[in-house]
């Protein structure tokens, strides 16, 4: 197992907020990820995780500074693990014109089979396998988990539950990337990561993986109505459509006057938090 090296502390509610450093096999890359361990690790608990992935162009200091949710996080007894959200570093290839929403910060959690990203853009790997491993070799923590995350987070988050069914006790999502086989954002990273057949990026597609999913694990899932990604990029009415063929549980809450912001996050982030607090076995 590799090695972890602290880089920062800042207490918080009781608890603590780190950050760590360490080599990654699978990204061959060094990669950063936020811990926030609640007061109850001090008194010798250990607790179930809540993996929470970003959206394009954030790291793992996004939602740890932006959302609000250590305060519920540390009355609840929830640790919360936040990855950055690609590879990064000397090596990593980037997108060759320098755009925002492809290569370094958009990792888009999956494996990439294309050249130059397959040596280094296996996000769903780091995720679902790595991360979890190298968090619970080095923390007070439980082998139960749950996920959720924003926007491309958003649609990592339904994906690493989708295609592990039993390794998640919840999953949630905030202004998800639906579809991203049919929006211009997934497109983009699924044509280059994965190549031009088509076929392949079904099992990169929330929408695609419900109709196959073996695990009806509900799904809670918030979209402001005044986001200006809503109709172009997020599509959470394709989700909502392929949810309801196949009898998949969906909670999907339109929120009217929410944008795609952290302002956003931080005004429904407790509802989530006691989403996944009350199927990890959390009290309160």
């Amino acid at each position: 197992m590799a090695a972890i090296e602290q880089i920062a502390a800042n207490r918080s509610f009781g608890g603590w907020h780190r950050r760590y450093r360490h080599t990654s096999a699978v990204l061959g890359c060094d990669m950063q990820f936020a811990v926030y361990l609640p007061p109850q690790v001090e008194q010798g608990e250990r607790l179930p995780v809540l993996y929470w992935l970003s959206g394009l162009t954030c790291t793992d200091e996004n939602f740890m500074q932006k959302a609000g949710a250590q305060r519920l996080a540390a009355e609840l007894g929830l640790v919360i693990v936040a990855p950055d959200t690609s590879p990064r570093g000397a090596g990593v290839p980037d997108d060759p014109d320098g755009a925002w929403d492809f290569g370094l910060g958009a990792g888009f959690y999956v494996n990439a089979t294309q050249q130059p990203w397959a040596a280094h853009y296996r996000m769903y790997d780091y995720v679902v396998s790595e991360l979890p491993a190298l968090v619970e070799a080095n923390f007070p923590v439980t082998a139960q988990r749950s996920i959720s995350g924003h926007s491309m987070g958003g649609h990592g988050a339904l994906v690493c539950a989708l295609k592990n069914p039993g390794r998640y006790q919840s999953v949630s999502a905030f202004a998800p990337i639906s579809n991203p086989s049919n929006c211009p954002w997934g497109q983009k990273a699924l044509g280059n990561y994965l190549g031009p057949e088509r076929d392949s990026w079904k099992a990169w597609d929330t929408c695609e993986l419900l109709a196959q999913a073996s695990e009806r694990l509900p799904l809670l899932v918030d979209q402001g109505e005044d986001d200006s990604f809503l109709a172009e990029q997020l599509q959470p009415e394709a989700l909502q459509a392929a949810a309801e063929r196949v009898g998949h549980p969906l909670t999907l809450r339109r929120q009217p006057g929410y944008d795609h912001s952290y302002y956003f996050i931080a005004s429904f982030i407790d509802d989530h938090l006691r989403h996944h607090a009350r199927a990890l076995g959390r009290p309160g």
